[in-house]
Formats: C-alpha cells, sequence, structure tokens
C-alpha cells in the first residue's frame, strides 16, 4: 500500500479517535451534572431548563460521533480506490483538458455532500425538531439545498478553472498567483454576500422605529460607528435559536437582527449584544482575523506549490492518473491531516477575542445585561452551563457561558474597587 495512504488512514484514524473520545467527554460531563443547575444560575435556569440543554447537548454529541466515524469511512474508500475510479470514469467522456479536472474536483465535492446529507436531514427533522427548534418544512430545505449548491456552483467553476489554469500557466508561481485571487475573494465576500447571497434566503427588514432603534443609534454614535443600516432577519423561518451578527466593510457594513432574539430579549439586553459585535470592531478583530487568513492562505499554497512539483506526490497517494487536479487533491488531504492541529489556537484566538468584546458591552452598556443576554441565549440555544474543560479547550471557539460571566462580574468588582479606591485617596 502506497506509504501517504497508509500515514493517511493512521492520521485520520486518530483524529476521528480523538474527536470520538472528547465527545463521550462532553456526554460524560452533561449528564452527571443533569439534575443539578449550577449553584451560580439557580435563580436565572430552570432545573428543566438545565435538563433541556444537557439532552440536547448529548444528542448533538451523539450524532457528531456517528457522522465522524462516517466520514472517516468515507475518506478511507476514497483513498483505497474511490479517486481513482471517479477520475477514470470521467476520462473516459471527457478529454484531458482543464475541464476534465473541474468536473473531477466538483465531482468529489458533489459525493461528498450528497453523502452527508442524511446527516442533515436527520439534524433538521430528527433531532431540532425532537428539541422544539426546527421551524424549517421539508420545502424550504429542500430550496435552500438547491439554491446554496447552484449559488456555490456559480462560484466554484469559475475559481476552480483560474486556479487549474494557474497552475499551467505559471508553473511554479501558480501559487502565489492563487493567493492573489484569495485575497480578492475574502475582500469581496462579505459585500457579495450582503447584497446577492442573503436576500436569496431570507428578508432582511429595516429595524422599525422605536426604542429598541434608538438606543441602537445612541450606542452607534457613542462608539463612533457607522453603518449601512439596521437590520431584522426572519431567522423564525427556519429556527428558533437567536442570535445577530455584523458584515461588511466600509459602507456596507449592516447590523442584522434575528427576529427570534428580538422577541426574547428586552431593548437593553439587545442593546449589550450589539455593543459585543462592535468590541471586535473596535479592537479590530475583524481585520485581524483576514490577516491571519491570508498569513494561512499564502504559507498554504506556498506548501501547495511544492508539493505539487513533486513527482512522488500522486504516487504515494496511489493515484494512477496525472493532472494537476488530482495534485490539488492531494495537497489538501494533505492538509487534512495536520489541519486539526491548528484548531485548538484558532479556537483559544477566538475565546480572547470574546472576552474582549464582552469587556466592550460592559463599558458601554452595563454588565447586568449582558449577562442576562448571555443566560437567555444560552437557555434558548439550549447551550449547556457544564461542559467538560478539555471538550471546550479543544472544540470551544467562544469561552462557556459560566467563564464568560464570571470574567464579567469580576471585571465590575475590579473597577468598583478602583473606583472606591480613587475616591478615597481624593
Amino acid at each position: 500500500m502506497p506509504v501517504l495512504v497508509i500515514a493517511y488512514i493512521a492520521t485520520m484514524a486518530i483524529w476521528t479517535a480523538v474527536s470520538v473520545w472528547l465527545s463521550v467527554r462532553q456526554i460524560d460531563c452533561v449528564r452527571r451534572h443533569r439534575d443539578t443547575v449550577p449553584a451560580d444560575f439557580a435563580a436565572s435556569v430552570t432545573l428543566d431548563e438545565h435538563r433541556k440543554a444537557a439532552d440536547y447537548t448529548a444528542a448533538h454529541e451523539r450524532l457528531s460521533n456517528v457522522s465522524a466515524v462516517w466520514d472517516f469511512a468515507v475518506s478511507v474508500a476514497w483513498v483505497l480506490g474511490g479517486f481513482n475510479l471517479l477520475y477514470g470514469a470521467l476520462a473516459s467522456v471527457i478529454p484531458p483538458s482543464l475541464g476534465l479536472g473541474v468536473a473531477f474536483l466538483l465531482a468529489t465535492t458533489v459525493v461528498g455532500a450528497l453523502l452527508s446529507l442524511p446527516f442533515t436531514i436527520y439534524e433538521t427533522f430528527v433531532l431540532e425538531e425532537k428539541f422544539g427548534f426546527n421551524r424549517t418544512t421539508p420545502r424550504t430545505f429542500a430550496a435552500d439545498k438547491l439554491k446554496g449548491w447552484g449559488i456555490a456552483l456559480a462560484i466554484a467553476v469559475p475559481l476552480l478553472f483560474a486556479c487549474l489554469w494557474a497552475m499551467r500557466a505559471f508553473t511554479g508561481l501558480w501559487w502565489l498567483w492563487t493567493w492573489f485571487g484569495v485575497l480578492a475573494l475574502m475582500v469581496a465576500a462579505p459585500t457579495v454576500y450582503v447584497r446577492l447571497i442573503a436576500p436569496r434566503f431570507n428578508t432582511f427588514t429595516p429595524l422599525q422605529n422605536g426604542d429598541l432603534r434608538n438606543r441602537i443609534e445612541r450606542l452607534l454614535q457613542r462608539c463612533g460607528f457607522r453603518s449601512s443600516g439596521l437590520f431584522s432577519m426572519d431567522a423564525s423561518r427556519r429556527s428558533a435559536h437567536g442570535n445577530a451578527y455584523f458584515i461588511g466593510f466600509g459602507n456596507t457594513k449592516r447590523i442584522v437582527l434575528f427576529d427570534t432574539l428580538i422577541d426574547g430579549n428586552s431593548p437593553d439586553e439587545i442593546e449589550a449584544v450589539v455593543a459585543h459585535e462592535l468590541g471586535h470592531y473596535r479592537h479590530g478583530h475583524v481585520v485581524f482575523g483576514m490577516l491571519r487568513g491570508a498569513v494561512i492562505a499564502f504559507v498554504v499554497l506556498a506548501a501547495f506549490g511544492w508539493l505539487t512539483r513533486q513527482a512522488w506526490l500522486l504516487p504515494s497517494f496511489g493515484i494512477a492518473y496525472h493532472d494537476d487536479a488530482l495534485a490539488l487533491l492531494a495537497c489538501l488531504l494533505l492538509n487534512g491531516m495536520v489541519g486539526p492541529l491548528l484548531a485548538p489556537f484558532s479556537n483559544w484566538l477566538s475565546r480572547r477575542n470574546e472576552f474582549q468584546a464582552d469587556d466592550y458591552a460592559r463599558r458601554n452598556v452595563a454588565a447586568a445585561p449582558m449577562i442576562s443576554a448571555l443566560l437567555k441565549l444560552s437557555r434558548d440555544n439550549a447551550s449547556t452551563l457544564t461542559p467538560d474543560a478539555l471538550y471546550a479547550l479543544v472544540h470551544y471557539s467562544h469561552p462557556p457561558v459560566p467563564i464568560r460571566i464570571r470574567h464579567l462580574n469580576e471585571a465590575e468588582e475590579r473597577e468598583s474597587i478602583g473606583v472606591h479606591m480613587g475616591a478615597v485617596a481624593t
């Protein structure tokens, strides 16, 4: 068996085993604490809500484990001959060309999407339905999938043609030109999403005049933030989960509130959530994230550029054909072997950013409404208050809610002590 096939299967088996082990830890932790609300939240979270969060978390983790094992089995099937079979079948009807390479890469993506579709259907119509979150109809679900695939196809086809053409035309420096294309895409993506893609799935309505809009506009003025508008999104058509987000740059920055968030929270809580999102912009998290992504893309593509020039790459994966598309796929497989190593570091950066954004909301609104909003979001999204510490360290991009609330309370205490000491000194 080719050496990289052995290495790939062994590495992916390790990552799958680690993922399942961490998930089992998470399930065990939430089940052990299922019947006792943490003391700090006994006055704000009922036992039934706490049990629902535990059961929802455990159900999601069990589904995730089955999905992880299935994904591993599929990846093994691909490297043990699936790629050769698919490429050979396409090559029998498509002559050697850029089109053959694009068709192959698209076909692998389509097969992967179809193989994972049953898990998405089960999650939406069984798991989410069981816990009262799903509001998506089969017709809406199907329409969303078809629209999503259509948009992905419209974007992927020209990008893949451009990438494979660059690999042929620029040989050793194709990766650098591809990186420039990635940078352009990163800059344009938020605007394209806001203007062209998001409206295909949801209706965005300008936030109505009233106390909430006035609060947010005053907050924006205090923070020196300009946006292209405040919008409510009809998220309730698909789910009962609540959230909010900012997207865009310059004059295209848009603030979007889920209607489920508006319906389930008071104006001061929503103001705190918006202030939290403003904190990400004020601390430069968005720009830093783009720069970090650009650096990572540069390193990864440079490595791809070197790998694709190595004659041993495709034979070491047991691939019997020679095509730039196959070389690119082999690079993606290698990237999948090392990618999980970076996830904990990425999550650590994200958690640090969340603490900074929480502090920004505390300073510009108050700690109390931010804490209340976090509790409501945790309750309404059935997020567990008792996650396994190691699982959270590896998987959570946001700090667990109890830690965020403790951080806010401690910051308030430090500031209160500082003010008191300053008053005594004067």
